[in-house]
């Protein structure tokens, strides 16, 4: 019996986890659409963008590193043949980069059909965000909260629109801590504040279906699974072969996925006719991901990545966070 006769409401998709980015996309003509991706000058941000350029959008790279970002708007727009690729520089980890960002967006963009908060950081030494906020927690949640409230007008004056949240299966390292969202009182450890942030980007995704669902806006999270990017470069390689991601000769375990296929997830999130009117989920191989079963430990969610109670108390606290309450 398969995993969607076991669960009759589990959403699928024809594609899987070896499928990539241009073969989801494949089919839709998403001309006339406009789609901003954050961190879309490398890794899988990359791949995102020039899955929606060859279908005919319009993407918007929000940058950090606006030279970077130039020379890969440049490759996109002659691989893909759309010259529609612009760049907006965005530094996530300071909230007037972030709004300064949104503005220069909503200039140009009055409707926007597609974010897809791509960009962060992962298992960082301790360290705080311009406005004082644990850097991971910061950039990866609160900087995009913040982005995306301040375009929604943008979003709802396209909808139906979508939002999706880049999360992570490290979301089981630890559930998001209300009490001490920023490190404030407790040791710092990496890999759960990673989490913290992970579960944050998942519950702001039942967050915002739960507020804006009903005005046309709904927001996925997505898993898009093991992929080697820049993303792993606080991680010392004696660290990645004890957890088991590569051998001794630097080979990755076969989990891992290239970034085109890291990318399909979020293309599936942002133009899958199963996910119109969708919000809430988490999404990973092209599917909507099942409960965590010991018997596929690499893929699943826990209980607490759906709690719509606590999305709320984190909705709630992260508008105080960043000065929209």
């Amino acid at each position: 019996m398969t995993d969607s006769q076991t669960v009759p409401d589990h959403i699928t998709s024809p594609f899987g986890a070896r499928s990539t980015a241009l073969e989801v996309v494949a089919g839709h003509n998403l001309s006339g659409k406009t789609a901003v991706v954050t961190g879309a000058a490398s890794g899988i941000g990359v791949e995102t963008a020039r899955a929606l350029l060859s279908a005919g959008a319009r993407v918007l790279l929000a940058v950090r590193d606006t030279a970077k970002g130039e020379a890969v708007a440049q490759e996109l727009r002659r691989s893909t043949g759309n010259d529609a690729a612009e760049v907006v520089e965005l530094d996530l980890s300071s909230l007037a980069s972030v709004r300064a960002a949104a503005a220069r967006i909503l200039e140009r963009v009055p409707r926007l059909d597609i974010l897809i908060n791509n960009a962060g950081v992962m298992v960082t030494p301790f360290s705080r965000t311009a406005d004082g906020f644990e850097m991971q927690f910061g950039t990866n949640h609160l900087g995009h909260f913040l982005l995306t409230e301040l375009l929604m007008p943008a979003l709802l004056a396209a909808a139906p629109a979508r939002v999706v949240a880049l999360s992570s299966s490290g979301h089981r390292r630890s559930d998001v801590r209300l009490d001490d969202l920023n490190y404030d009182s407790r040791p710092y450890e990496k890999w759960e504040a990673y989490g913290n942030s992970k579960t944050a980007n998942a519950l702001f995704a039942v967050g915002l279906t739960r507020k804006y669902g009903s005005q046309g806006v709904t927001a996925n999270s997505v898993n898009p699974g093991g992929i080697m990017t820049g993303l792993q470069k606080h991680l010392p390689a004696e660290e990645q072969r004890a957890m088991g991601w590569m051998d001794e000769n630097g080979n990755l375990n076969p989990v891992f996925k290239t970034v085109e296929q890291g990318a399909a997830t979020s293309v599936w999130a942002a133009v899958g006719a199963e996910l119109e009117g969708v919000g809430g989920l988490y999404l990973e191989d092209v599917q909507e991901a099942l409960p965590v079963d010991p018997s596929r430990p690499y893929v699943g969610y826990l209980p607490y990545l759906r709690d719509g109670e606590k999305a709320q108390r984190l909705w709630d606290e992260s508008e105080k966070l960043v000065g929209l309450k």
